[in-house]
């Protein structure tokens, strides 16, 4: 019996965002993920501290802007980005998956306050944080298609 569900949020350039629950029967936590490939555009003689500090940097943005009438104030910050294979002209995958507890009974999977909400706190961490980060340019693919037209000539 399944019981997870996925929705995706739409109107991001660089990233696949979704929203999706393991339990939508029991329906007591949220996760959201944030897709997207990294390419470094400066050196860094340490590259864990870089990525390390980019994981707290999220995490305080999640813990200013989090809805405390929605959400519990706990919640679970998990990036994925291998600092040991990271150099400049290279793309590396970048998975950002933040869990949240939902307060209340009452919730709803297909809710649009909880969409919105999901939209607006993904929205101020694609913007504020991860695409002004100094490190890295961020790509929605690792490979960027030509336009057929410019193949053709």
């Amino acid at each position: 019996m399944k019981k997870g569900k996925t929705s995706p949020i739409q109107g991001f350039k660089t990233a696949k965002v979704i929203y999706g629950t393991v339990d939508s029967v029991e329906f007591k936590s949220v996760y959201l993920n944030i897709q997207t490939w990294v390419e470094p555009i400066k050196e860094s003689e340490n590259w864990t501290r870089v990525v390390l500090n980019l994981s707290r940097a999220i995490k305080h943005i999640v813990f200013d802007n989090l809805n405390k009438e929605l959400f519990e104030d706990k919640f679970i910050v998990d990036l994925d980005l291998r600092s040991s294979g990271l150099s400049v002209g290279k793309k590396s995958f970048f998975n950002l998956e933040i869990n949240f507890y939902l307060k209340g009974t009452e919730n709803d999977f297909k809710s649009k306050v909880l969409k919105e909400e999901l939209k607006t706190l993904a929205s101020k961490i694609l913007q504020e944080k991860i695409c002004s980060y100094d490190y890295f340019d961020f790509y929605l693919r690792k490979n960027i298609k030509e336009n057929n037209l410019m193949l053709q000539s």
